[in-house]
């Protein structure tokens, strides 16, 4: 490390935009002992590659793990390319289908190009947990899943649930929690950061350290992104994401697309703006600035993080001449439409929207090239708007909305 950087200071960014820190007092400790010894703290992240991209909601435990790699600590990058064939049932009211070691190994070789639009590579430290959950082996597993009780495990929100609801739990289950721990015993870790989803398996890690004579590692869980429909948390199976990976023009667009009240926690989460710097903006708005200017400062933030400044520039002016030029207001009705999660039909859509008085009406706009999507003229009546999107819908020159389909 570097010169010493003041504790309370680190603690304060470890605390920002975090649900839990736990336990604040051994952080100060470890943080005081790194400053003292000018060691840096091991900290751990892993990610299942279950998808080949990263979105924008993978990236909220990526900024900090950034964070912290610019007070100067170590970062580990963890590929849970072992796990992945488990699969986490976080969150899961059901057993959640294994990946093959092919998609795995092809999903992994993308993560870590990816993370390192994040992180800084030349100071992260890669590692897959196949490394030494592999050699562990039967008699190793079996040692491993005696440190925990099946009434332990029941403890979990997820866990508990689907057994009071008479839902399968696979036993294979049990053993993700026990692999994620001890991978944090491998790493000697020393904090070790997750969504609030991985809560319970990251306090096992605590409890699997101690077994192994380790001192536990502190824990940070940072909060769910939601996604562009503003309901569910960001997934690519719902539609609602933002991919890392993703034209700068598209992600623009998307980001200019979330709600105006969604944009402040996009902020918190997405942005490296000092705090109080994001207040005053949401201090400017609330006394009548135009929250479209802070919408367009994210997007253009977060568009030159991923591809660059000059990418941001030109995504900002393909959209206003997309939507300015069109004379769209600042401000529309915004609505949800329940879709059961199979999309709905531009000529429905507009209808529920009450940009038109029927379909009909819908579909006689569509033939006379008097409907747009997102500014661009719906051509095909038959059209369709999958779940999970947010668009903006435009009947003639006058009649707009803002809709989430869910």
């Amino acid at each position: 490390m570097s010169a010493p950087i003041d504790v309370d200071h680190q603690i304060a960014v470890a605390r920002r935009g975090a649900d839990d820190l736990i336990v604040e007092a051994e952080l100060r400790d470890k943080l005081a002992r790194s400053a003292k010894s000018g060691k840096p703290l091991r900290i751990k992240l892993g990610l299942d590659p279950t998808a080949p991209d990263i979105h924008l909601g993978h990236t909220v435990v990526l900024n900090k793990m950034r964070q912290l790699q610019d007070l100067g600590h170590q970062v580990i990058f963890l590929i849970g390319d072992f796990t992945s064939m488990i699969g986490d049932p976080s969150g899961r009211n059901a057993t959640r289908p294994p990946l093959t070691r092919e998609a795995i190994r092809a999903n992994a070789l993308t993560y870590h190009a990816q993370a390192s639009k994040v992180l800084d590579p030349e100071r992260t430290e890669i590692r897959y947990n196949s490394e030494w959950c592999e050699p562990l082996g039967a008699a190793g597993m079996i040692r491993l899943a005696s440190q925990y009780t099946v009434a332990r495990m029941l403890e979990r929100d997820d866990f508990s649930k689907r057994y009071a609801g008479h839902q399968p739990i696979a036993v294979h289950e049990f053993l993700y929690p026990l692999m994620q721990g001890y991978d944090s015993v491998a790493l000697r870790a020393d904090i070790e950061l997750g969504g609030t989803d991985q809560k319970f398996n990251l306090l096992v890690g605590r409890e699997l350290q101690k077994s192994a004579g380790q001192e536990p590692q502190c824990v940070i869980t940072m909060p769910l992104l939601v996604g562009l429909d503003g309901v569910e948390k960001m997934s690519k199976s719902k539609g609602n994401y933002v991919g890392i990976t993703e034209a700068p023009g598209e992600m623009f667009g998307k980001l200019m697309s979330i709600s105006d009240e969604l944009m402040w926690r996009y902020f918190e989460l997405l942005s490296f703006r000092p705090m109080a710097e994001i207040a005053k903006l949401r201090r400017d708005c609330a006394a009548g600035a135009n929250p479209r200017d802070a919408k367009v400062a994210l997007a253009q933030e977060v568009v030159a993080r991923f591809h660059s400044p000059a990418d941001a520039e030109q995504a900002l002016a393909t959209f206003e001449a997309r939507f300015r030029g069109g004379a769209m207001p600042e401000s529309m009705p915004e609505l949800t439409i329940e879709s059961a999660g199979a999309g709905i039909a531009i000529a429905n859509l507009a209808k529920q929207a009450g940009v038109v008085a029927s379909t009909s009406e819908a579909l006689r706009l569509i033939d006379g090239r008097g409907l747009k999507l997102d500014g661009e003229v719906v051509a095909d009546k038959h059209a369709t708007v999958a779940a999970g999107s947010t668009v903006v819908v435009q009947a003639g020159k006058r009649r707009f909305a803002r809709v989430s389909v869910r």
